[in-house]
């Protein structure tokens, strides 16, 4: 999943709560993506960048591979390692997960794509 949605062995992803997150700037420049289960991307229209993920229309996440500066965060979790790219060797010391981890709140409630 995340291989192919942002080009990537996998990609850093930061959860929100609907109305967590707003544009300061550049919001007429997005394109989007949304799937048939209503998961979707917004990318940048000038670079191509995949900004965030979104759920019914509402951003559920950002990509931090686009955050300026340390988004001071640590990870907590390693979810679709099931599918993760046979390369790919994964840091110990985090959960893992071969797909969803087992319901918590609104990462088990939506799918990216």
């Amino acid at each position: 999943m995340c291989r192919k949605a942002f080009s990537a062995q996998a990609s850093a992803y930061a959860q929100l709560e609907p109305g967590e997150f707003s544009w300061v700037s550049g919001e007429d420049l997005l394109s989007s993506y949304e799937s048939e289960d209503d998961a979707g991307l917004l990318f940048c229209s000038l670079c191509g960048s995949t900004l965030c993920g979104t759920y019914e229309g509402k951003i559920h996440g950002v990509t931090l591979g686009c955050v300026d500066g340390d988004p001071e965060i640590e990870l907590g979790m390693h979810i679709f390692t099931g599918s993760k790219a046979s390369w790919e060797t994964i840091p110990e010391g985090v959960p893992q997960y071969e797909e969803w981890p087992p319901k918590s709140g609104a990462l088990h409630a939506r799918r990216l794509l």
